[in-house]
């Protein structure tokens, strides 16, 4: 299938990879963060920032920081946007300058702002299930955000950490399935929402084992940038989001 062909077609042909492509992904989404750190940064700081206002906001409720922050895995493809944009520039030769990738959404507003909004009610269903979850187990008081940290490393709170991530794990797995490649794709082709959660969850079925090692990866990187008190974060969430442009290109035909 040539190139012109697949971008013609609504339904694109997904291509097999093989487990250690994430890693790939990786050096090639560093690779542009080296090429244009100065937008690329410009993009982590405002997730640094979406931390730091979190964490002072809620610092005396664990229950919000700690559904916040998680939720971040569920919203970030979406927010990532003008990340993609930028290795999307430097794929196609363009200057990777910051001012064309802030409203790099605008030619097609409407499928990836539905996409945006069906994320955000993921997120807003996840926030629930967590302060769910957090009341069965502290019926008491809520911990404060110190305290909490605190109990995550005690055996006495398996329980709790166990039932947390199991009720995370469906969300992050349902929203990884969906957006592996969704929003790239959108951003680059022009397609509809439909079709590409489809080619998403089409590329995540067709690629397991790739698709658990970038999903730890995605993981470890970004549980990085957040344990440095978020500064991690300006350059953790760059280059995740630049390989997750690499991540479509090399799983979407």
């Amino acid at each position: 299938m040539s190139e012109r062909d697949a971008n013609a077609s609504p339904m694109p042909a997904v291509r097999t990879v093989t487990a250690g492509a994430p890693l790939k992904w990786l050096a090639r989404g560093f690779a542009d963060f080296r090429a244009h750190p100065l937008p690329s940064v410009f993009y982590g700081a405002c997730f640094a920032l979406m931390g730091w206002l979190i964490a002072v906001v809620f610092e005396h409720a664990a229950a919000y920081v700690s559904s916040l922050v998680t939720g971040f895995f569920l919203v970030g493809p979406f927010l990532a946007t003008g990340l993609y944009a930028l290795s999307q520039r430097r794929e196609r030769g363009e200057p990777a300058w910051l001012a064309p990738t802030l409203d790099a959404w605008r030619p097609n507003v409407g499928a990836i702002g539905v996409f945006g909004l069906v994320l955000a009610v993921i997120l807003l269903v996840w926030a629930r299930a967590s302060l769910v979850v957090f009341a069965l187990f502290y019926t008491s008081e809520m911990p404060s955000v110190h305290g909490f940290l605190g109990q995550i490393v005690s055996p006495d709170n398996l329980e709790f950490l166990v039932a947390y991530a199991c009720v995370g794990g469906f969300f992050a797995v349902l929203v990884f399935a969906i957006s592996v490649v969704s929003v790239p794709m959108m951003l680059d082709r022009g397609t509809d929402g439909v079709v590409a959660v489809l080619t998403s969850a089409r590329a995540f079925g067709a690629n397991l084992p790739a698709m658990a090692v970038w999903g730890v990866a995605i993981v470890v990187v970004i549980a990085a940038g957040f344990a440095l008190l978020f500064v991690g974060l300006v350059v953790a969430a760059p280059v995740i989001g630049h390989a997750t442009w690499h991540a479509y290109r090399a799983l979407v035909e």
